[in-house]
């Protein structure tokens, strides 16, 4: 999956991003539940708390990201420079 996700090109930057982002839209679902009327309170505010859920997995795959793209920044061989055959 991290591959796949490397390849596609999302970084950890990109996932930490989306989480701040998933940040935002509860509180905004969460402001949006109290304008609406009783009847629709409780699946409005249902609704904020499953996008609240989706921060931390967001910012744990940047994390999980940024450490695979390190690791195999550190297993990749260095050339030797200066050496003549």
């Amino acid at each position: 999956m991290l591959d796949l996700l490397r390849r596609a090109g999302i970084r950890g930057v990109h996932a930490h991003a989306i989480s701040l982002g998933s940040i935002l839209l509860c509180i905004s679902l969460w402001i949006r539940a109290k304008t609406v009327d009783q009847d629709e309170r409780g699946n409005a505010e249902r609704r904020a708390l499953f996008v609240g859920l989706w921060p931390p997995m967001f910012w744990m795959m940047g994390d999980t990201l940024d450490r695979h793209l390190a690791a195999s920044r550190r297993m990749r061989p260095r050339p030797v420079r200066g050496r003549r055959a």
